[in-house]
């Protein structure tokens, strides 16, 4: 029998730790499982999401200029250009793409000073000259990468290697989706798909809820999106079983594969009625047809006016992202990568884009959308300011022109330049990342706080780059 009044003596600091020191592997563990999972855990898909701060723009419209556009052809007129030409070129010129390099090349369109701002404009957007009230120009964009694939990767993703997640995959992540009939990230192919392929719009590790849904043109925007029953009792019936089917295979609910095959089954289901509603043009008044530029006796102009088109009804309802492919010359699949015979090349490619994004830009605007709409114009490079060849530029990784209108962004404003013969970036120099952090900044979101637990990393869409172009934002 013990005494009452016997008080055990205490252990002392030193056998406190030997006892214990086990028990903090545990705990750590067990905190770093936690956070992992916290970080990894994707948000509900297609439920909209709070921005981490106010946001100046809901949607966003990238008009993808795929090949290369030159800039010193239509946005960064460089008068030396029309003094030296057919000059040899006399700064050292970098390794281009083909190595073969003539001398200097003037434009062969004449610019103009355009509205209140007086911002030059060349004569291949006579209709986004008229618009140039509403654009911040960037002219001392750059990218990592001369050569097309990686090009494409790195301006959809933050990488020049296939498999990561476009940046309207990190915007659906980031945001979800305003309406719960569409997918949040919705690519409109007007004629030719980039060089890469769909990779460029893949949602890489993040859940497949969010990649890039493409739509063509025509009546059968969306393959396979017909209902297969007569009757939608029918069809919603295998739905259900089909739900109850996958929710089987992962009893936990933790399987992320399967989830997204679920929420991607119900969205196809949703948008059976969804889609042939928002792709119909016949609603549209014959004036805003006609200011599109749908009835143009030129196939490429029809075909890029109705994706502009498609592209403002996307976004009327609720749809975050939606990126416009270009169409194809007949006879000439290279869109704007003007190696050779570069005035008809650009002038057929600005015929079939120009009247199309000016009328988008002047619809937006008269909706009073285009304050929450952010619309993006680039390329994956330029070109060079000397010749390849006789009658092509090469491409050109070293400065650029991009443009961006509305969602936040400072009207009638040229932002950065190139040297004197617009080779390279000299002036607030611009990269891709600096692009995404601005755009995630216009949407609400801190771009170093947009992550997703993947290889054992929190990756990002801007990695560790990217900085807030302060002075394109209004």
């Amino acid at each position: 029998m013990h005494c009452r009044r016997f008080l055990s003596a205490p252990i002392s600091r030193r056998q406190m730790l030997a006892q214990s020191a086990g028990g903090f592997g545990a705990v750590a563990l067990a905190a770093m499982l936690a956070t992992e999972q916290r970080s990894s855990a994707a948000p509900a898909p297609f439920a909209p999401h709070l921005p981490h701060f106010p946001a100046r723009a809901r949607n966003v419209i990238f008009l993808y200029m795929e090949g290369g556009v030159s800039h010193v052809d239509t946005f960064d007129p460089k008068p030396l250009l029309d003094k030296e030409n057919g000059q040899p070129f006399k700064m050292k010129a970098e390794p281009t793409q083909f190595n073969n390099n003539g001398n200097t090349l003037a434009s062969p369109w004449k610019f103009r000073r355009y509205g209140q701002s007086g911002i030059p404009v060349s004569e291949l957007f006579p209709h986004v000259a008229k618009c140039v009230d509403s654009l911040s120009i960037i002219r001392s964009m750059t990218s990592g990468f001369s050569e097309h694939a990686a090009a494409n990767y790195f301006l959809h993703t933050g990488t020049g290697q296939q498999g990561r997640p476009s940046m309207g995959s990190w915007a659906a992540y980031g945001l979800g989706s305003i309406g719960q009939d569409l997918p949040a990230f919705i690519v409109l192919n007007s004629g030719k798909m980039p060089i890469g392929g769909p990779d460029n719009f893949n949602s890489g590790f993040l859940p497949a809820t969010y990649q890039g849904s493409i739509f063509r043109g025509g009546a059968t925007a969306v393959a396979n999106v017909a209902p297969l029953e007569p009757r939608p009792r029918l069809q919603l019936d295998k739905l259900k079983l089909m739900r109850r089917l996958d929710a089987d295979a992962s009893p936990t609910g933790e399987d992320r594969q399967v989830e997204s095959a679920i929420a991607n089954y119900e969205m196809a289901f949703r948008m059976q009625s969804a889609v042939p509603d928002v792709m119909s043009l016949a609603g549209e008044s014959a004036a805003t047809q006609e200011l599109y530029g749908i009835g143009s006796a030129t196939p490429m102009t029809r075909a890029y006016a109705e994706s502009c088109l498609r592209a403002r009804r996307l976004i009327e309802r609720g749809v975050r992202f939606v990126e416009l492919t270009v169409p194809v010359y007949p006879g000439d699949p290279d869109t704007w990568d003007a190696h050779g015979n570069l005035r008809k090349n650009h002038e057929a490619n600005s015929l079939a884009v120009d009247q199309p994004i000016a009328a988008l830009l002047t619809d937006l605007k008269s909706r009073g959308l285009l304050d929450e709409t952010l619309v993006v114009w680039a390329s994956e490079f330029g070109r060079t300011p000397f010749a390849q060849g006789s009658d092509g530029r090469d491409h050109n990784p070293f400065g650029f022109t991009i443009w961006m209108a509305g969602g936040g962004t400072k009207p009638g404003n040229i932002y950065g330049a190139t040297d004197e013969y617009g080779y390279k970036a000299v002036e607030n120099k611009c990269e891709i990342y600096d692009l995404h952090a601005t755009m995630l900044h216009l949407l609400g979101i801190d771009h170093k706080r947009l992550t997703y637990r993947w290889g054992g990393r929190d990756m990002r869409l801007t990695d560790v780059h990217g900085e807030i172009l302060t002075g394109v934002l209004a």
